[in-house]
């Protein structure tokens, strides 16, 4: 029987220690394609490349894979993918990451790695997006190898609802302090944002973002909290954005068939 394929994006560049880790579990349960950034594109969220060209060029990141690194978005990888790379084979998974830093809770809006994965779910393609909670280059992302490998196996195994992908963080901790897999919703947590006002060398005022992290949410069901307790979040998601709540509780529909007069 022919091998799976596992198509294979990031959004930290095709030289990030990550992806690099991702591909090697990869490799023991199929066969893989490698398309990602040429240059880091952290917070692109689902950003895609319409008003210049996109390159696509073979890579020695990887030599002895099929592997291109590409000047658009992590969304922008995985539509070259399906659409010129792999438009004649079928792909099994996608997998991206493993981000350096966190994409629970909101975060996982603004992220590049979660965008691929589910530009990959709208192709009705099974995905999971990576992230690992240590932001250094050097971070250690064979702690939670065994984990990875299984979510992966279980995908590949078990198959995913069309228009799903799962959404995976792994706490910054030693392996055998990791207490396992926990299936969690989504925590509603946000960014209280600031701006940071300086001057550059000829006067001129420029911005630098900077903000904190405030969780409200006191459920125990969600990702934040596992992570918190030291378990691996895994959060199955959508693109649906829809407010069913909203859409059910009859305030809005006061506005179904009213005509508006005037100004």
């Amino acid at each position: 029987m022919s091998k799976p394929l596992i198509l294979i994006t990031n959004d930290d560049g095709i030289t990030a220690p990550g992806i690099k880790a991702l591909v090697e579990i990869a490799q023991e349960l199929g066969d893989v394609v490698i398309v990602a950034p040429d240059s880091p594109q952290s917070g692109m969220g689902h950003a895609i490349t319409l008003d210049s060209p996109l390159r696509l060029h073979k890579t020695q990141a990887f030599p002895t894979l099929e592997a291109y690194e590409c000047s658009g978005t992590p969304v922008d990888c995985v539509k070259l993918a399906k659409n010129v790379i792999c438009k004649d084979r079928q792909i099994d998974l996608c997998v991206s990451g493993i981000n350096h830093g966190s994409n629970a809770a909101i975060n996982i809006l603004y992220s590049g790695t979660l965008s691929a994965a589910m530009e990959a779910s709208l192709e009705s393609i099974p995905s999971i997006g990576f992230s690992f909670l240590d932001y250094r280059y050097e971070a250690d992302f064979s702690v939670a190898r065994k984990q990875i490998k299984a979510i992966m196996q279980h995908v590949l195994t078990k198959g995913m609802e069309a228009g799903s992908l799962l959404n995976v963080n792994i706490p910054h901790l030693p392996a055998d302090e990791i207490k396992g897999i926990k299936i969690c919703r989504q925590a509603d947590a946000r960014w209280v944002e600031d701006y940071a006002e300086a001057k550059d060398p000829r006067g001129r005022k420029y911005y630098w973002l900077t903000g904190r992290f405030i969780n409200d949410d006191p459920g125990t069901d969600t990702d934040v909290a596992a992570l918190e307790a030291g378990y691996i979040s895994v959060v199955p998601s959508h693109h649906d954005l829809t407010n069913y709540k909203a859409l059910h509780n009859g305030t809005l529909q006061q506005l179904e068939g009213k005509t508006v007069v005037g100004d």
